[in-house]
């Protein structure tokens, strides 16, 4: 127990520099490019500090896989450096079982992340579009899901005013609304229109309501007033993916709410396959980390007098970055639903591990 947790501290330590180290270079990185990008519009070092701090959070999360492979190759070069690691394994440890305290920490670090890190990205994911939706003043467009509705909101030309739409459900492509509700609102003198159709199709351009009820609401009577129409059209700068990339990225929902999240946007008839593979690669990125370790070490672990310490350390480097690929290209396969959530989350790290214990298995001594 006292080596496991020399090794368990030691490993804490390098991450900690390590992730210091890159999380300081994506905040400079961040805070460059938003003062590049927003230098004609008033934004100072000070905002746009801010901006990219709000922004970190999400490039160092993404990239936390990477952070621990370098932290486990800098761990087992400086265990195997100053001997440490021969002192061990001639104690009758045998190799797996000195990788094992590394690769359980980066396990314990990764169930961390998701647990805590995980919604804090999703927060400062949101604060950080809305100030850029601030700075833009071009965000028209915004898609929410209630309980059982879908509500939208987009810009609309005759006025300057705005457009609420609000639908039961939606087909999986979101380009048909089923029992909508579009609430017009004038600029200056709010709502002035109402209008309620059966199914709304987005067309090129427009909306395309089937079945309508035109209530005027600046008239005395807007019930008496009403209008049916069989067919009436709306003009709209909306579109289908505009739509579906309207609920966001998958990873700016907490994954404490993403269960509950995907049943509501497959109640509304969206289809919930992002979400669903985001999920599970949130439940697998203890393993993941924890895979990382093992890659790490099958390169690392041995004594280095007489060894190509560098080119164990970029065919260590290299095995992760293969993984971490691997990983995002089973992610983008879940997506396109050719492979299954589970899949696509779990396999990478199933197959890093194996191909790393057996690396390290056949090194082993005796």
């Amino acid at each position: 127990m006292i080596l496991a947790r020399y090794l368990a501290r030691r490993f804490l330590r390098v991450l900690a520099l390590i992730a210091a180290v890159f999380g300081l270079i994506l905040f400079l990185i961040d805070m460059i490019e938003t003062v590049r990008r927003f230098s004609g519009r008033g934004v100072g070092l000070s905002e746009a500090a801010g901006i990219a701090a709000l922004n970190v959070t999400g490039s160092f999360y993404s990239i936390l896989p990477l952070i621990t492979v370098l932290s486990g190759i800098a761990l087992f070069i400086g265990l195997a450096r100053s001997s440490e690691m021969v002192a061990i394994r001639a104690s009758g440890r045998s190799a797996l079982r000195c990788v094992a305290v590394p690769a359980l920490t980066a396990a314990a670090v990764g169930v961390v992340a998701v647990a805590l890190v995980n919604p804090l990205v999703a927060v400062t994911g949101g604060l950080y579009d809305d100030a850029i939706a601030a700075i833009d003043r071009g965000g028209q467009q915004t898609v929410s899901l209630g309980e059982s509705e879908v509500w939208l909101r987009q810009g609309f030309a005759q006025g300057g005013g705005q457009v609420v739409i609000r639908a039961a459900r939606t087909s999986p492509d979101a380009a048909v609304l089923y029992q909508a509700s579009f609430m017009i609102f004038d600029e200056s003198r709010g709502p002035v229109r109402r209008i309620e159709a059966r199914e709304a199709r987005l067309e090129p351009g427009e909306w395309v309501l089937t079945e309508a009820r035109d209530f005027p609401l600046d008239a005395p009577n807007p019930q008496a007033a009403m209008v049916a129409r069989d067919e009436l059209r709306l003009p709209s700068d909306l579109t289908a993916q505009r739509i579906r990339e309207g609920f966001g990225r998958p990873d700016a929902v907490p994954v404490w709410q993403l269960p509950a999240f995907i049943d509501g946007l497959e109640r509304a008839g969206f289809s919930a396959a992002r979400h669903k593979v985001w999920f599970q690669m949130e439940l697998a990125r203890p393993a993941m980390m924890a895979a990382m370790i093992l890659i790490a070490a099958a390169f690392t672990m041995q004594h280095v007098r007489g060894r190509n310490t560098g080119g164990a350390v970029l065919m260590a480097f290299g095995g992760g970055i293969a993984l971490f690929f691997l990983r995002n290209l089973a992610q983008v396969l879940g997506d396109n639903g050719q492979i299954t959530p589970e899949m696509a989350a779990w396999t990478p790290p199933a197959v890093g591990a194996a191909l790393a214990v057996a690396l390290i298995l056949k090194r082993e001594d005796g």
